[in-house]
C-alpha cells in the first residue's frame, strides 16, 4: 500500500494541477543506473526478463530517495525507452547507439510509401514487449506501485521519424493530405496505446518526460517537438487536431517541447485541459512562458541547477505555478537542496 507520504504527496501534484494551488512542487531526480546493454541489438533481441532487474534497482533507488527527502515525488516504475518504439512498430529500423537511448530511422520518403503503411496493432514486437515488461516488473514490485510508459511523441512526431524529414517537409506543400492520413495512422495507435496500457496497469503513471507523476485520469503526456519547425498555421493543421482529441480523450495533456517554439504559445493554450508544459528555453528565455501560461498550465522545469530553481521563483506571477524537478549526484546533495527549497517554499498544510 502507498506510504502516508506518498499519499501525501499525490494530493498535493493532484491539487497543483488540476485543483487549489498549495504552492510550487520540487521532485528531485534520483540517479539512475547505466543501462546494461547499449552497443549491439540486445536492446531489441534480449528477451524482456533480462532488463527486469535493472528496472527494478531504478524503482528502488528512486523510492530510497524519496523515503529520505521531503521532496513531492511518487515513486513509480519507469520503462524507459528511446523515441524508437512506435516508429518501430511501423516497422522503422533501430539506429543503436553505444552512448545514448536507441533512435528510429526513417522508413518512407514518398507519399506513397507512406499511404502503403498499414497501422500497427499492440502485438507488433516493439508494443508487446513494452507491456511484457510491464507485466514482468509488476509481478516483482507488486501491483500498488504506478508502472511508467515509454517515451511518447505526439502523432505529428512519429509520423516525422518514420518519413524522411526532408522529404516530409517538402510533403507538408506538395502532398499534405499524404501527411494528415500518416498523422493519423500514428494517432490511432498511440490511442490505442495508452487507452490498452491504462486498462492493463491502473495504477499506472502516463508521464514520460521529464520524471514526475500525475493520476492517469488527468491526461496523457507526450513530446511535441516538431512545433519549433512548424509555422503557427501549419501546427494548427497538422498537430493541434490530435492534440486536441488525445486531450479530450484521455482528460488533458500535458507536453514537453524542446524546440525553439515560443511562437507556438498561443496554439498549445488552444490545447483543452493543458496541465503541465514541460519546456527547455531558448531565447528569450522563460518570461513569456511565464506570462503565457501563468493560471492556465503548470511549468514543469527540469534538468536544472538549484540556483536555477531560484531564478524562476523571482520571475514567477503571482497565478505561476511550477513544478521543479531536479537532478543530483547524491543522497546527501539531495537533502540540502530540499531543505533550502523548504526555506523558501515552505510545505503547504
Amino acid at each position: 500500500m502507498p506510504t502516508a507520504r506518498e499519499e501525501r504527496n499525490r494530493r498535493f501534484l493532484t491539487d497543483l494541477f488540476a485543483g487549489p494551488f498549495r504552492g510550487h512542487a520540487l521532485i528531485v531526480d534520483a540517479p539512475q543506473a547505466p543501462r546494461p546493454w547499449l552497443d549491439d541489438a540486445a536492446i531489441s533481441a534480449r528477451p524482456v526478463r533480462d532488463w527486469v532487474p535493472w528496472t527494478v534497482e531504478n524503482y528502488e533507488q528512486q523510492r530510497a530517495f524519496h523515503e529520505a527527502l521531503d521532496d513531492d515525488s511518487v515513486p513509480y516504475v519507469r520503462l524507459s525507452t528511446g523515441t524508437e518504439v512506435f516508429a518501430a512498430a511501423f516497422g522503422c529500423p533501430v539506429h543503436l547507439f553505444e552512448d545514448s537511448n536507441p533512435a528510429a530511422r526513417p522508413l518512407v520518403t514518398t507519399a506513397e510509401e507512406a499511404d502503403r503503411l498499414a497501422t500497427p496493432t499492440l502485438e507488433a514486437r516493439p508494443l508487446a514487449r513494452i507491456f511484457e515488461w510491464g507485466q514482468r516488473v509488476r509481478e516483482r514490485v507488486g501491483p500498488e506501485v504506478p508502472i511508467g510508459v515509454p517515451d511518447i511523441q505526439s502523432p505529428f512526431d512519429i509520423a516525422a521519424l518514420i518519413w524522411r524529414k526532408e522529404d516530409l517537409f517538402v510533403a507538408l506543400y506538395e502532398c499534405p493530405d499524404a501527411v494528415k492520413r500518416l498523422v493519423a495512422k500514428c494517432h490511432d495507435l498511440l490511442k490505442t496505446f495508452l487507452l490498452a496500457f491504462k486498462r492493463e496497469f491502473p495504477n499506472c503513471n502516463l508521464c514520460h518526460c521529464p520524471t514526475a507523476w500525475a493520476p492517469p485520469e488527468l491526461g496523457c503526456w507526450l513530446s511535441e517537438d516538431e512545433a519549433g519547425c512548424l509555422s503557427t498555421a501549419m501546427f494548427a493543421e497538422f498537430c493541434l487536431p490530435t492534440l486536441v482529441d488525445l486531450s479530450e480523450t484521455f482528460g488533458g495533456l500535458f507536453v514537453h517541447c524542446c524546440a525553439t517554439a515560443d511562437h507556438q504559445y498561443a496554439g498549445f493554450r488552444r490545447i483543452p485541459n493543458l496541465r503541465g508544459l514541460n519546456r527547455v528555453f531558448q531565447e528569450p528565455g522563460p518570461r513569456p512562458a511565464i506570462e503565457a501560461f501563468s493560471g492556465h498550465t503548470v511549468l514543469i522545469q527540469a534538468w536544472l541547477g538549484e540556483q536555477d530553481v531560484y531564478q524562476f521563483l523571482d520571475m514567477a506571477l503571482p497565478s505561476t505555478r511550477f513544478l521543479f524537478n531536479v537532478a543530483v549526484g547524491t543522497l546527501d546533495e539531495a537533502k540540502h537542496v530540499v531543505e533550502r527549497f523548504r526555506e523558501r517554499c515552505p510545505r503547504p498544510r
